[in-house]
């Protein structure tokens, strides 16, 4: 599983990319993400991947575009 936490920038996009390269078909977790830069987002919704997370916490609690992303409850 990748883990995403804290507030993720756009230095962190590349080192996303590589991880999800390298473990294709991993779920993502965002539980203890708070912010995340857009680059980020575009990777994640780009992934196809589940997030797991949960419900109302975090980073996806004010993420607009929550329905285009596939959420797994922790």
């Amino acid at each position: 599983m990748i883990l995403l936490s804290g507030i993720a920038s756009v230095e962190d996009a590349e080192p996303l990319l590589a991880a999800l390269i390298d473990q294709p078909g991993c779920a993502i977790d965002v539980t203890g993400l708070d912010r995340a830069h857009l680059a980020i987002v575009q990777l994640l919704c780009a992934a196809g991947r589940p997030l797991v997370s949960k419900p109302g916490e975090g980073f996806l609690r004010d993420l607009p575009a929550i329905g285009l992303i596939q959420i797994s409850p922790r």
